[in-house]
């Protein structure tokens, strides 16, 4: 068996693992990762979801992913496979959330943000960005996450995992004293 093929079969099992045992975080926001690569990043962005209580992980125009970076978190926190970003979109715009997308040249700052519980992040593939133009979701606001530097933009699990922090810290999140 190939490194692809036990990637695959391992992310079959993961799934399984997952209708049967995940629950959504302590906040109803979303993660929607919009045509990321299969290797890392998908794995590594449900682990810091379930670290920062997210309700949920949309994982959009991917057929399967690694799940060795989610570290088992793959089964606790609810993640599901959607073919389009504009499936995905409907879905969670009936049920009335607000949709956050990034880009370096926004005008808003992540910090700057109030964002309401029902919202959704939506982050891009690294080199190819977002499988969607702008003119084509006007509901769609646009916050950077600022930084220092030269660097155009920030590795997409690091990224998500700044904006997840950002989210509970500003519902007053405090961390446990003790480590789970």
């Amino acid at each position: 068996m190939n490194k692809r093929q036990y990637m695959q079969k391992s992310f079959e099992r993961q799934r399984l693992l997952n209708k049967i045992m995940a629950k959504p975080g302590a906040f109803p926001y979303v993660i929607i990762l919009d045509h990321l690569k299969i290797d890392f990043n998908i794995g590594k962005i449900i682990r810091s979801a379930e670290a920062f209580g997210a309700g949920a992980v949309e994982v959009v125009g991917t057929s399967y992913f690694d799940p060795l970076p989610a570290k088992g978190c793959m089964k606790r926190v609810p993640w599901t496979m959607r073919r389009t970003f504009l499936e995905c979109y409907q879905h969670y715009q009936a049920q009335g959330y607000t949709f956050y997308a990034f880009d370096s040249e926004a005008p808003a700052g992540l910090h700057e943000s109030n964002f309401p519980d029902r919202s959704a992040f939506v982050l891009g593939h690294e080199g190819f960005g977002f499988t969607f133009k702008k003119e084509d979701f006007p509901e769609i606001r646009w916050v950077r996450i600022p930084q220092f530097g030269k660097v155009e933009s920030l590795n997409v699990a690091v990224a998500a995992s700044i904006v997840m922090y950002e989210f509970t810290r500003s519902r007053g999140f405090i961390p446990p004293t003790e480590s789970l």
